[in-house]
């Protein structure tokens, strides 16, 4: 059989990376000797994350439009046209079996000309309410890869395939985990743990609540691993001297914190929404108002929706968050009903199911 050749674009924020490298990852055990290359757009974290994961990348010049006057709206076609043209060479020069689009402004050029050569395109897409660049890919796309229901009011039916959002392999059973997690977060096993996450760069509202909520928690009872995000560690790094208080930038062992926690607080984010749901904790989710479209909102509601989760806006939490929190940490039946729904929506094997499609694919 010929060696296959995958390329997989997605990029910007972790939401469209890591879906990108867990396909690549489950096609290259099937196909260890296939060979693999990354489109990201240049200055975005794709740059760093993707060669830390073992594959090669190339970048465009590319950005999305800004909703006001900007300089980079002034050079957007420019960047389109140079786009287009360097995608074209990666193309003919790697002659792909099967383009991978996970979101992000760097799929757009990429997987247009891969549609131009007659070269079949798959798309990823990981929210409820799809973007811009997605939404003009699917006419033309083979396969459409989506982890919520409903998506036919803005891709074409027939090439919809209900699969969920590709997560890392080691959250799938984390309550084995449970004993090593408590070890290693040195934690005291006789309080519940509450876990806050406000996704890889922070929350600065989430980061506010905390500092403001520390003593409301330590005297429920409870103590607090609080991911805060890289840009605001220095600002709370101080609260580590607080007995019952771990403060991170970020966190390398997801699947012990997940172990570890009890009740989560997060942001609601595509990924974070669907590790959420295999984890099967009870959570609150704190949406980001400063999202394209609004997704994170529409993400957390279609979980809420479902009874498996609660969910409180960012203009909410003064006047909320506390008896919404007290209500739940008190009630150890809500707690379990929460958990048992959002496990109801989970899919476990995603990864997998994508690959089959995109095998599929392959001529």
């Amino acid at each position: 059989m010929k060696k296959l050749k995958f390329i997989l674009s997605g990029g910007g924020t972790g939401g469209h990376i890591y879906p990108a490298i867990a396909i690549a990852n489950e096609l290259k055990l099937r196909f260890p000797d296939a060979e693999f290359l990354f489109v990201g757009a240049k200055d975005k974290m794709e740059m760093q994350k993707v060669p830390q994961a073992g594959y090669k990348i190339e970048g465009l010049w590319i950005a999305g439009l800004q909703r006001r006057l900007t300089l980079d709206n002034a050079l957007f076609p420019i960047k389109l046209v140079s786009s287009l043209i360097k995608s074209r060479t990666i193309i003919k020069k790697f002659k792909p079996d099967v383009v991978i689009g996970t979101g992000g402004f760097a799929s757009g050029p990429l997987l247009q000309v891969a549609n131009s050569f007659g070269i079949p395109t798959v798309i990823q897409e990981q929210n409820s309410f799809p973007g811009i660049t997605n939404k003009l890919l699917s006419k033309k796309a083979n396969a459409i890869c989506v982890a919520y229901e409903n998506l036919e009011l803005f891709f074409p039916k027939e090439k919809i395939v209900l699969t969920g959002n590709p997560v890392r392999e080691d959250l799938i059973d984390i309550e084995s985990k449970k004993n090593e997690a408590i070890q290693h977060f040195k934690l005291d096993s006789n309080k519940k743990t509450i876990l806050i996450l406000g996704g890889s760069l922070g929350a600065r509202r989430i980061n506010q609540l905390i500092a403001k909520e520390l003593d409301f928690f330590t005297s429920k009872n409870c103590q607090v691993i609080w991911q805060c995000g890289k840009f605001y560690f220095e600002e709370y790094k101080h609260f580590n001297d607080h007995e019952k208080v771990q403060v991170l930038a970020f966190i390398d062992k997801m699947d012990l914190v997940y172990a570890a926690a009890d009740i989560i607080i997060s942001r609601s984010g595509a990924s974070s929404v669907s590790e959420l749901c295999i984890v099967g904790k009870p959570v609150l989710f704190i949406p980001s108002p400063n999202v394209a479209e609004d997704h994170q909102t529409k993400n957390a509601k279609s979980v809420v929706d479902q009874k498996g989760a609660l969910l409180l806006k960012e203009s909410e939490l003064d006047e909320k968050f506390e008896n919404t929190f007290e209500s739940l940490i008190s009630n150890e039946n809500w707690q379990k009903e929460l958990s048992g729904n959002i496990r109801k929506i989970a899919k476990p094997n995603a990864t997998k199911d994508i690959v089959d499609e995109i095998i599929k694919l392959i001529k």
